[in-house]
């Protein structure tokens, strides 16, 4: 694929990162693909860099992927962390080390900005996604992810 390149999402992007989500959000037990709720969140990180950052793999004519990142502060580590949210390749161009890519570039983006640690949760019976994400650098935590909803009418 010729052109290809990383750089921050934007709002006309939106569709499309939704539809990458959709994707991402039907393997995965825990949640429901919701193109609206999915619309929603990305366009409060993309309108308020503060919040986190949506990067994108694209060529010249689509978007190959995402990751999104998410800004908060740890006391543990008394100062900025990221929590890794997404990342998603299309079904078309995974296998193609993209996702790899996208990664390092996230990394190397956390890197020069002074984040302290990055952190991501993923399905535990997915021992290849954890082996990847482990290849990169991830160890895994002891702690174990709880959560609590609130549904709002």
């Amino acid at each position: 694929m010729s052109g290809l390149r990383i750089e921050p999402a934007t709002i006309e992007d939106l569709p499309r990162l939704a539809d990458l989500l959709y994707d991402l959000f039907s393997g995965v037990s825990d949640f429901i693909p919701d193109r609206e709720k999915h619309l929603r969140g990305l366009r409060l990180i993309i309108e308020e860099p503060g919040r986190g950052r949506i990067f994108v793999l694209r060529n010249d004519s689509i978007i190959i992927g995402m990751i999104n990142l998410l800004i908060t502060i740890s006391t543990a580590e008394g100062g900025f962390v990221l929590v890794l949210e997404d990342l998603v390749i299309a079904a078309p161009h995974r296998g193609q080390g993209y996702g790899a890519r996208l990664l390092e570039y996230a990394m190397d983006y956390a890197k020069r900005k002074n984040f302290l640690r990055v952190t991501l949760l993923t399905d535990r019976k997915n021992a290849r996604l954890k082996d990847f994400y482990k290849k990169h650098g991830f160890v895994e935590s002891t702690l174990t992810p709880l959560r609590r909803y609130f549904r709002h009418e």
